[in-house]
């Protein structure tokens, strides 16, 4: 099984991530949890560019070319052979973020992100997609409360609005694969209701 966490910055997504691995290896089964951008030495160096707040004149298209990138070395090296071995892979972040950031925050348009992204993928896509919906501003702060914000966290309220927009609106495309939970909870109650919904 191949499952995303997609969301806002600071919605909490990582954190359900964790939570989900540590019920399923405590039920003896195989997990391999990745993020994205990185979880290969050439996507954590891209990682590491994309979110350089330095890199002010980056495009928007370079920024969308780049997270492709990352994410096909991350198919081919990681997330084929794991399923293909039988593990549950875990994924913190995947395609569905570069369509509600790139697609719709930047404007690039949901289509051109989904056609550039479509070598990248090679057709796989996760069974379910969980998407933690969260109040922008209370998300943020959350962010920032936990470290120096990144080039993308950086962006200002508008931006972020922009992609819970499109993550809602993927959602709402795609209903059969996505689980949308409320952020707001704790922890325990987020992770329970996410647990009943993917039916584990």
């Amino acid at each position: 099984m191949f499952i995303a966490f997609e969301g806002i910055e600071g919605c909490g997504k990582s954190t359900q991530l964790k939570l989900l691995r540590e019920r399923l290896e405590a039920a003896d089964r195989r997990v391999v949890s990745v993020r994205e951008p990185g979880g290969t030495p050439v996507g954590d160096r891209v990682r590491a560019i994309l979110l350089d707040g330095a890199l002010t004149e980056m495009t928007d298209t370079s920024e969308m070319l780049l997270f492709a990138a990352a994410r096909a070395q991350l198919v081919r090296e990681v997330l084929r052979p794991e399923l293909a071995a039988g593990s549950v892979v875990l994924c913190d972040r995947y395609v569905h973020s570069s369509l509600a950031y790139q697609g719709h925050a930047r404007g690039l348009g949901r289509d051109f992100v989904a056609a550039a992204n479509a070598p990248a993928i090679d057709g796989l896509l996760p069974d379910r997609v969980v998407l933690v919906d969260t109040d922008v501003e209370a998300a943020l702060s959350r962010a920032k409360a936990r470290a120096a914000l990144d080039r993308i966290e950086a962006e200002d309220l508008t931006f972020h609005r922009a992609v819970r927009a499109g993550f809602l609106a993927e959602a709402a495309n795609d209903a059969d694969r996505f689980l949308v939970v409320d952020g707001a909870g704790t922890p325990e109650a987020i992770h329970a209701t996410i647990v009943e919904g993917l039916g584990l």
